[in-house]
């Protein structure tokens, strides 16, 4: 469900999140500068909040040390007046602007002081600066030590990439090319088979691990003019070598879901007709730190992009929490730029995560940070899961070839939205070639393709309009017999609204 301001009336059937927690108790991590305090607006398409922690308290500053480059998000109001004395502070208290988003007000900055955070509060005397948090919890790779590995396309049927050991993905198991139409099961649970698409003239953002533009199946859908690469500390580059594979193929494997060609070759995408953006915010390894997001969110909204894909969470925390200012003001930068998004038209699904986990009372997190030392911390519903948890964005649960919920799902009983095939689902992999996957990241594609079914059908439609019509036209499923799930057969917490209907989508009955 669209979390907006004003949200449009709820179809039959459906119903609104749990609000968040008004304080999070979520507890250690490195901490920011947070100004001001009070709890973010609800509305994606609300005016910029300050990004500050929620909660009558913030957790105690833990020291980052002396002469260590570290990565550092600042936050300002959206315009380029604010957005200017932001880059102004980050320079007059030592750190370097790498990348600044002035329609939002985000700044990305470096430093290797341990007290840059503090000197940038402190150089901008109140003014300007709303927020400042560090994005990751290791120390910032240079060039000479991130040096990219040699480029290969060949991949191990056993083997996984740390991305997706990180989210839980399974290895691929390499199929023989040949017409396979016939094996996608997935695609007759959704009814994409049978749905006629009119997709062509939208485009989906697949910001993922990069997508293998020699793949037979997905160079004819392929937009190369807008593709671009994040994972460069958050700048764009727009350059091929930034924004195809190298060492995952959970990109390939999420866009042939999408949007494979119909052309007698392989396996044939939910909206074969749609053209993609290869928008890369995996880095080399294995991470999607929140500047990579941002860049990503807000070159979709500036490149012609109607719908994107989020199969990943955004490391290094499993869970964002609001009352470590660090987190907060990371989470905000996100959240601005899914906004920005919004409001430039792009609608977004995100996989909701493969941990079996009850989004819905969050109690511990063991996993985070994971690019350091991961700590056991409490946590609660003020702890977000992102992007699959911010306002605007799709959440999507997996379902198995049963229809039942796939046994790694995450649930949650107000926080999915709906649910699709993610179990053992057969897609493009590298080399040209087909193989299966499972995760929740095999799920939220066939949902961003069913909403570029939608665009197509409804071009005037808001992302709101097209969210409720996504959640109406799904095919109900009700709990089983599990106390896990809470709900009803219209909505529950396994499985949401139900199934996506691409025929449905398609106005077709």
């Amino acid at each position: 469900m669209v979390r907006s301001a004003t949200p449009p009336p709820s179809p039959a059937g459906t119903r609104s999140r749990r609000p968040l927690a008004a304080a999070a108790l979520c507890g250690i991590g490195l901490v920011a500068a947070a100004l001001t305090a009070g709890p973010a607006t609800a509305g994606s398409a609300a005016a910029e909040s300050t990004g500050a922690a929620s909660g009558s308290s913030l957790a105690a500053a833990t020291p980052v040390p002396d002469g260590v480059l570290m990565s550092y998000v600042v936050n300002s109001k959206a315009n380029p007046g604010q957005t200017r004395l932001a880059e102004r502070a980050v320079r007059d208290a030592g750190g370097t602007v790498v990348q600044s988003w002035p329609q939002i007000g985000v700044v990305v900055a470096h430093s290797t002081s341990a007290d840059f955070r503090e000197d940038v509060v402190d150089v901008a005397k109140g003014h300007a600066v709303q927020s400042v948090g560090a994005t990751r919890t290791a120390a910032v790779k240079t060039p000479t030590d991130a040096a990219p590995p040699a480029r290969s396309l060949t991949r191990s049927t056993e083997t996984r990439s740390a991305f997706e050991i990180r989210q839980g993905v399974s290895a691929t198991e390499v199929v023989e090319a040949d017409p396979l139409e016939g094996q996608q099961w997935d695609m007759t649970q959704i009814k994409a088979d049978v749905a006629s698409d009119g997709s062509r003239g939208v485009t989906v953002g697949v910001l993922d691990s990069g997508i293998d533009d020699t793949h037979p199946d997905l160079a004819p859908n392929l937009d190369a003019k807008n593709s671009v690469g994040c994972t460069a500390y958050g700048v764009p580059d727009t350059r091929r070598a930034a924004w195809i594979p190298t060492t995952s193929d959970h990109g390939t494997h999420v866009a042939g879901t999408i949007a494979a060609a119909k052309n007698g070759v392989g396996i044939v995408g939910v909206a074969p007709n749609s053209l993609m953006t290869s928008i890369k915010v995996v880095d080399d390894d294995g991470f999607i730190y929140p500047e990579y997001a941002v860049c990503g969110f807000v070159w979709a909204a500036e490149h012609g992009v109607d719908v994107t894909n989020n199969s990943y969470y955004v490391d290094p925390w499993m869970f964002w929490c609001s009352n470590d200012p660090d987190q907060a003001a990371a989470k905000e930068a996100v959240r601005r730029a899914v906004s920005y998004s919004e409001r430039n038209g792009v609608v977004s699904a995100a996989a909701a995560g493969n941990s079996n986990y009850d989004l819905a009372n969050k109690t511990t997190d063991t996993t985070s940070p994971n690019d350091t030392t991961p700590v056991t911390r409490q946590i609660d519903e003020g702890c977000e899961d992102i992007p699959a948890e911010l306002p605007g964005v799709v959440t999507v649960a997996s379902t198995d070839q049963a229809q039942a919920k796939s046994t790694f799902s995450n649930y949650g009983d107000g926080v999915i939205d709906v649910a699709a095939p993610g179990t053992r689902i057969l897609s493009t992999v590298l080399n040209g070639g087909w193989g299966l996957k499972s995760g929740t990241s095999m799920a939220s594609p066939h949902v961003a393709g069913v909403l570029a079914l939608l665009k197509a059908s409804h071009p005037d439609a808001s992302p709101s309009e097209l969210v409720a019509l996504l959640r109406a036209q799904a095919d109900d499923r009700p709990c089983p017999t599990d106390v896990r799930c809470t709900g009803t057969p219209a909505y529950n917490g396994f499985f949401g609204d139900g199934l996506v209907d691409a025929l449905d989508a398609t106005g077709g009955r």
